[in-house]
Formats: structure tokens, sequence, C-alpha cells
């Protein structure tokens, strides 16, 4: 199969999935404004917008929080302790080029300061739930 092949193929793949999941899409909800006909309730209705979570925009920021120091501390490693490892210079045409030794680390310290941001979260979440329940 040559490349003019696979690109057709790809193109016929990919328009059926687009045709799918529109085609499911509108399905669904036909199905969902069906079931709330049967119901009595009015489809045209919006329901109301949930209340607003005060937890979920700390977990967030947290967690980007943790994710940009653990990016951050990597390249601190990257170009200090690790350098000999990750990057090499040619002495002879005087190029200085990465070789990539040291990529998994930034992905592992993203990962841990992340979790650590999720960490920090959940600790205060808990604490502010367990200073309501004594309150009461």
């Amino acid at each position: 199969m040559g490349p003019e092949q696979l690109v057709f193929v790809w193109l016929m793949l990919s328009s059926l999935g687009l045709f799918g999941v529109i085609f499911g899409w509108r399905y669904m909800r036909n199905r969902e404004n069906m079931a709330m006909i049967e119901k009595g309730i009015d489809p045209n209705i919006k329901p109301e917008r949930p209340r607003p979570a005060p937890f979920r925009n700390l977990k967030w920021g947290l967690l980007l929080v943790g994710a940009g120091v653990g990016l951050f501390f990597a390249y601190l490693l990257d170009n200090t302790l690790l350098y000999n490892i990750g990057h090499n210079f040619d002495k002879f045409e005087n190029e200085h080029y990465v070789n990539g030794g040291n990529v998994s680390i930034y992905f592992a310290l993203i990962a841990i300061g992340g979790g650590l941001g999720l960490i920090a979260s959940y600790r205060i979440e808990k604490k502010e739930l367990l200073d309501k329940q004594q309150d009461k």
C-alpha cells in the first residue's frame, strides 16, 4: 500500500468517524428530548446551572502551579547538575547540541509537581471540611 492509498484510506476513515460522531450526538440528543417529553418536561427549558464549586479552581490552580514548578525544577537540573549527561559539545566544530538524554526528567518532574499540587489541594479541602464540621 503506497502513501497515496494510505492518505485515501485515512480520509475515508476520518470522514466516516466524523459522520458517526455527529450522527451519534444528534441521535442521543433526540432520545434525551423524547425521554423528557414522555416525563412531561419541556426540553426547550434549559436546566439551572450548578452551584459554583469553590475548590475546583483551587485544585486546577495548585495542579498547574505544581506542574510549572516541576518543569522549572527539571530545567534547572538539566542545565546545572545533569548538564554533562544531556548536552554534548563538539570540540572540533565548536558546536553545542542536545542529545536528549534528560528528556524523561521533564515529564517525571511535571507529574511529581502536579501530584504534589493535587495532594495539597486535597489537604486544604479536607481541613476546610473538618473546620466546618467542628463549627456546627
